[in-house]
C-alpha cells in the first residue's frame, strides 16, 4: 500500500462508524438488553445491582451510551453471560476514542516499541488525569461532559501499556514549550511534570527534552510516532487538527526514523532531560 492510499483510508476511517448509536455500540446495548430481559431483571432493578440508574441502562441498551469498561464485567457477572459481553470490552473500549485515533489505539496498545515526538502537549501516555480532562475541556468546539468522561477514561486505559509484560521499549522527545506551557492551571502543570520523570525512571522508557535554543531541529514539519507491531512491523503515525494519518509504506517510514534518530541526538540525553525537568518544576 501506498502513503496515499494510506492517506485516502485514513481519511475513509474519520467517519464516525463507531460513534454512540452504531455499529458495535449498537450491537453491544441490544446484546445486553437481550441477557436482562431473558434473566427476568426490569431496568431499575439491574441498575441497582449494578450501581447504575435505570435511564443510564437504557441509553447504553439503546447505542446513546458508550458503556465503561466496569459497567461490562459487572454486568456480564450479573447476568452470567459467561465472558459474552466481556469479550466485546475491547471493541466497545475503542469506540470512546475519537473516530481518527482508534487505528492507532489499536496498535499502540500490542506495540512491542513507541517512539513519540510531542510538539503541542504531553504525551497522551504521559499525562495526569487532570492534565488531560484540562486538554480535552479546552478543545473546540466544546465536547459534552459525557464525552469527555469516557475520552478521559479511554486515556487512562491506555497508561497500561506500562504494566504490560513483556515491557515495550519507549521513547519519548517533548519540545521544551510544551513543558513550560501551564495546561490546567500551574499546580496540574507541577504534576504532569512529576509524572513525565515518575515515568521516565522505568527501565523500558526514556525521556528527552529538545530545548528551544537548539540551532538545528530535525522534526519541523510536526509532531509523529512510530510504532513496532507484535508481528514485526514498523509503522508511522502523525496527527494534526484531528485528521490522522498512519503510514506502512516502507521508504516513507525509513524517512522519518531518521528523523527521529537525528532529532534523539540532538535533544538533551535522558539524564540531562531529568535536571532540566526538575529545574522546571522549581520554576513552578
Amino acid at each position: 500500500m501506498t502513503v496515499r492510499d494510506e492517506e485516502s483510508a485514513a481519511q475513509r476511517q474519520q467517519r464516525p462508524e463507531e460513534e454512540p448509536g452504531t455499529g458495535v455500540v449498537t450491537a453491544f446495548g441490544r446484546q445486553l438488553k437481550l441477557l436482562r430481559v431473558r434473566a427476568g431483571l426490569e431496568r431499575a432493578e439491574f441498575g441497582k445491582r449494578l450501581g447504575y440508574s435505570a435511564d443510564t441502562v437504557a441509553s447504553i441498551e439503546q447505542g446513546r451510551r458508550i458503556p465503561q469498561a466496569r459497567f461490562i464485567e459487572k454486568a456480564d457477572e450479573v447476568l452470567g453471560a459467561g465472558g459474552v459481553l466481556t469479550a466485546l470490552k475491547e471493541e466497545v473500549g475503542r469506540a470512546q476514542y475519537p473516530a481518527f485515533f482508534r487505528d492507532m489505539a489499536r496498535l499502540e496498545a500490542r506495540a512491542t516499541a513507541l517512539n513519540v515526538y510531542a510538539l503541542y502537549a504531553v504525551p497522551g501516555l504521559l499525562q495526569t488525569e487532570d492534565y488531560a480532562r484540562a486538554v480535552f475541556h479546552m478543545q473546540r468546539p466544546l465536547l459534552e461532559d459525557d464525552v469527555i468522561e469516557q475520552r478521559l477514561e479511554a486515556r487512562m486505559v491506555r497508561q497500561e501499556i506500562f504494566r504490560r509484560r513483556p515491557a515495550p521499549l519507549m521513547s519519548f522527545v517533548i519540545e521544551e514549550a510544551v513543558l513550560r506551557r501551564p495546561i490546567g492551571g500551574r499546580k496540574v502543570m507541577r504534576e504532569a511534570l512529576e509524572q513525565v520523570l515518575l515515568t521516565g525512571q522505568s527501565r523500558n522508557v526514556e525521556v528527552q527534552v529538545m530545548p528551544i535554543d537548539r540551532e538545528d531541529n530535525a522534526a519541523l514539519g510536526g509532531p509523529f510516532s512510530l510504532i513496532d507491531t507484535d508481528n514485526g512491523k514498523r509503522l508511522a503515525y502523525a496527527e494534526v487538527q484531528d485528521h490522522s494519518r498512519l503510514y506502512t509504506d516502507a521508504a516513507y517510514v525509513r524517512t522519518l526514523e531518521a528523523r527521529y534518530g537525528i532529532l534523539r541526538s540532538q535533544a538533551l540525553t535522558p539524564s540531562e532531560s531529568v535536571s532540566f525537568i526538575e529545574q522546571l518544576m522549581g520554576d513552578t
